[in-house]
Order: structure tokens, then sequence, then C-alpha cells
């Protein structure tokens, strides 16, 4: 067998997935391979479990600036029209009416003032007033005691989206759709080591002993993406900030769609929101909740010394970053509320009081934790700038060989990052871009937004 290729993809989660895609057929690259760790793939992040499901299209995550909006809703766009185009409806990705809702007068002023900025990116986006809510998600309003709740309420949204996915689906189709004599995916494949050769190709050791070479090399494995870079001497200058994410379940008939809440801009993580589920099917989901574990991978045993490989904890930059958070009182007491989440037995007695924000007449026997529920996702820590960096980090060496983390919305975000990987690889290897099935998959008719 020849194990020789033009691009070698690590990891195949749905950015892994993603790219895989998109080189085998959007590029006239001749062999493409996707390495995967375990026997299948996204079963860590992408799997439906272990993510909110939802298409971020920046339309109701009130932790978005106005810019950020912009790009994550085209973003959005490119994963609703690969769907479409592959006739996914109702089998990977779901049509809900999506809200943000305020509550309170702080709140309620907030979203006003978004709603009427935020429209000019989003032109169906519609404001509800609590009258409309009682009508359309009317648990939101309803209270204990059977009335309506005493605080004003308001939501922007959209009544009906294509805002559901299940990216585990999506990952799986776009195998599928990739695989051949000449594009190959290989399960169980460990990677230990990746070493540059002198011709300037690159050679990928697994575990078991076997190799595969390659012209160019894209790491797309999650916090071990920063792992692999820095056994190669890349991205030293960063650490690695491990936060799970968990969740409770709800009976189904609590909530219609999905519902999101306004964020506290000193949080550095999504605030708690409710979507109907669509993996656990009958149950609406709560959360996330937000914990640092010092592992790389949820319900996955042995990446505890790959944590302390690249966390960067012992380091003084480090340290400063986490006492600047620590020292904040919201942000310290945000911290311990999360770790008693956590706590089997009384944890929802604590998460309760963030359901009643969303549903004021939920009981406790409402709530069951969803046990095996949540992944991990890697929060990028700068050591120079000494802080705590969210969103995507993309380490890029020039040589033939790219590391990426995508921590949400990062499956949203999946197709835009496959492409710009894409323009950086056919650039490298002189390998030439259909377009035209860029335009008719995709709907889209330029490339050039992607380096902006």
């Amino acid at each position: 067998m020849n194990n020789s290729y033009d691009v070698a993809i690590v990891g195949a989660g749905i950015s892994g997935c993603a790219l895989f895609y998109v080189l085998t057929h959007y590029t006239d690259l001749k062999k493409v391979v996707l390495l995967e760790k375990y026997a299948q793939p996204a079963t860590l992040s992408s799997s439906g479990n272990n993510n909110s499901q939802t298409i971020h299209a920046g339309d109701i995550e009130t932790n978005y600036t106005f810019e950020k909006a912009k790009k994550v809703s085209r973003s959005a766009k490119l994963m609703e029209s690969y769907a479409l185009y592959h006739h996914l409806e109702n089998k990977s990705i779901f049509e809900f009416q999506k809200m943000a809702i305020g509550v309170g007068d702080e709140e309620v002023e907030f979203i006003k003032t978004r709603h009427e900025a935020f429209k000019e990116i989003y032109p169906n986006l519609e404001f509800f007033t609590k009258e409309t809510l009682k009508e359309i998600e009317p648990n939101i309003i309803k209270a204990a005691h059977g009335g309506d709740r005493v605080e004003n309420v308001v939501g922007s949204g959209v009544r009906k989206s294509f805002c559901a996915m299940n990216f585990c689906s999506v990952a799986h189709h776009m195998i599928e759709q990739s695989v051949s004599s000449d594009h190959r995916v290989i399960f169980n494949y460990y990677v230990k080591n990746i070493k540059h050769e002198d011709d300037g190709r690159y050679t990928i050791q697994a575990q078991n002993g076997e190799m595969i070479s390659a012209s160019f090399v894209l790491v797309d494995a999650g916090a071990h993406s920063l792992l692999l870079a820095q056994n190669m001497g890349y991205g030293m200058e960063l650490g690695c900030l491990p936060v799970a994410g968990s969740f409770y379940f709800i009976p189904g008939d609590k909530l219609r769609g999905k519902v999101y809440t306004v964020q506290n801009p000193k949080l550095p993580f999504a605030a708690v929101h409710g979507d109907p589920d669509i993996v656990a099917q009958g149950k609406n989901r709560l959360g996330p909740t937000a914990l640092s574990l010092p592992k790389l991978e949820r319900f996955k045993s042995g990446t505890y010394l790959d944590f302390f490989k690249v966390s960067g904890f012992g380091e003084m930059a480090t340290i400063k970053i986490m006492w600047d958070l620590f020292s904040d009182s919201e942000i310290r007491n945000y911290i311990l509320r999360n770790f008693l989440y956590e706590v089997p037995g009384i944890g929802k007695r604590f998460f309760i009081k963030e359901a009643q924000k969303i549903i004021p007449s939920i009981r406790l026997e409402d709530l069951t934790y969803a046990k095996g529920f949540g992944g991990i996702r890697p929060q990028v820590l700068d050591k120079v700038q000494r802080k705590l960096v969210l969103g995507e980090k993309r380490i890029a060496s020039g040589k033939g060989i790219t590391f990426n983390m995508t921590p949400s919305p990062g499956a949203t975000s999946c197709m835009r990052n496959a492409l710009i990987d894409m323009l950086e690889i056919t650039k490298y290897l002189n390998a030439t871009i259909k377009m035209d099935r860029i335009q008719a998959e995709l709907k889209e008719e330029s490339l050039e937004w992607l380096l902006d």
C-alpha cells in the first residue's frame, strides 16, 4: 500500500471532516488522507452528546460583537447550504424558533438596543414583547403560581430557522461523500509523532508504528493540536485551559425552540440556554455549565498527562492569568457555582436558579443531570499577553503544517475554516480550486471575505 499523500488531516471531528470534504470536492488534489485515533469520527466535541447542537449564527448569542456576528453569520450559512444541498433536512439539520431573552429592566433595554443594531445583519430578526412570548414560548412567561411572571421580559429572534444540527451526523456524511480509492480515512490511527523530513515532506507516525507521508499536514485535533504543535516547537507561547460543559435535561414540552439568555460581559463563557434536544428525543436541554478539568478529553482516560504538558501551569505567566481571573469576585463566584452544579444530589438545587430565569415554573423534579453529556473546549492562554484568549486559534508554520484549535463556535465555522485551510494548502501545493462547485453547493461567489 502506498502511504504517500498530498495532504494528511489529523483529527476526524467535524472540522477535520469538513476539510476532508472540501479538499476532495473543491480542489484537484489527487490523494488526501484523514487520520482519526478512535474507531469512528466525531466522538468528542462534535458528538451530539457533547455540544448544544446549535448552528451559532450570532443573532441570539449576546456575547458576540457586531463584527464577530457578521463573520459567524456567513459561516453559519455555509453549513446550512451544505446540509440543504445534500437534502439533510430532518436528518442532520432541523428547524426551530430561536430567541435571546432579556429578563428585568436592564436586560430588556439591552435586548431592545441590540435588536435594532443587529437587524442590519439579520433582516428577519423579530422583536418579541412579553405578550408575544406568552403566545409563542409560553413557559418563559408562566410563573410557578400559574399566572404571569412579574418581571418585564422581551425577546429578539426568529420564528423559524435552520438553527439545530447534529454535527456528528454531518461528519459521517462528509466522509461518506469523500472516500474513494485515492482519498482514504484511517481510523484507530493515534498520532505519536510528526517529523519534518529533509525533502520538505512530513512523516506521521502512529503509536502502532504505521507511517504516513504527506506534503502538507493540517492538524484539527482539538486541544491535542497544541500538544502536537509544541512537540514540533510551535505555539510555545500558548497554554491551554480545558473547560468542560455539562447539561441538565427537562421534559420536552417545556420549550418549543432555542432560548438564550443575556451574557454577563465579565464572564468568559456562554450563558445558560435551553434547547430542544435532537439526540435525546422528547427532552429539552439546559446548559452548559462551565468547569475547568485537568484533562484534554471528557469521559476519556489517559489525557491528564497531556494536559500538564500543554497547560503551562506552574509558569509565572499562567499563574498571573489564573490569578487575574480568580481575583474578580463575579468570576470567582461563577466558578464556584459551576462546581456546585456538578455535585451529585445537590447540584440541581443550585442550578435551578439558572433554569428558572428561562422557565420560572420549573421544579426540582423536572431537572435531571444529563449524565455522560457535555464535552471539553480547549480555551487558549496567551502567555505573552498574559490573558485568556477566547475563540479559535490557528498556528500556521508557513512550512507545510498548520495546527487548529476550534472551541465553540468551531462546529458552526468548520466549513469556513476548511475553506481558509484550503486556500493555504492549494497555494502551498500549487493546486487548483474548483470554484464552480463551491458556487453550486455553498452559494458563495467569492472567497475573498475569508481573508478579512
